[in-house]
């Protein structure tokens, strides 16, 4: 048994006020929908933090689902990010997944109120503990597009135990 560690990083900009409207998607963000504010630009539901951890998940198993999988599973109407986390803890394999570590960039919304709720949205969906799921976030100090307001950015660090080594 060993421990690794993998980075996931996501990053998308906010759909205009008029093109959120018209498409009635809301924002996203750790699986919670975010009523007030204007949904993330993308093919799915743009949801960073999950796409961070979906990526993440993928450091560890070395299997891409981010890209050319998830947008398969778009393309057939699947667009819920939790789909994609998913189907990442799925090539987990003998890896055991132990704690996770993101880091949110926004402007807005802010996110204080929003952490714990997203740390046990993310807990349940992984099965880890709410204390082994850590969020942190900061409003960038307008120094970003991210710290501007003009979309959200995203890391995650995962930490996992691998239970038994596969030389193939």
């Amino acid at each position: 048994m060993f421990s690794i560690t993998a980075i996931g990083q996501d990053s998308h900009r906010f759909m205009t006020e008029e093109a959120a409207a018209s498409s009635g998607r809301v924002l996203r963000l750790g699986g919670l929908a975010i009523e007030g504010f204007p949904a993330l630009d993308g093919n799915s539901d743009a949801d960073v933090v999950l796409h961070a951890l979906t990526n993440a998940l993928s450091g560890l198993s070395g299997v891409r689902v981010l890209g050319a999988s998830a947008d398969e599973m778009a393309r057939r109407g699947i667009t819920d990010s939790g789909a994609y986390v998913a189907r990442a803890l799925e090539e987990l394999g003998d890896i055991l997944l132990t704690h996770l570590s993101f880091s949110i960039e926004a402007k807005r919304p802010r996110l204080a109120a929003l952490i714990d709720p997203m740390r046990e949205n993310i807990a349940r969906m992984t099965g880890l503990s709410v204390r082994h799921v850590a969020i942190t976030a900061t409003s960038g100090e307008d120094l970003t597009a991210f710290g501007r307001g003009e979309g959200i950015a995203c890391f995650c660090a995962a930490s996992a135990v691998v239970l038994r080594e596969n030389r193939n």
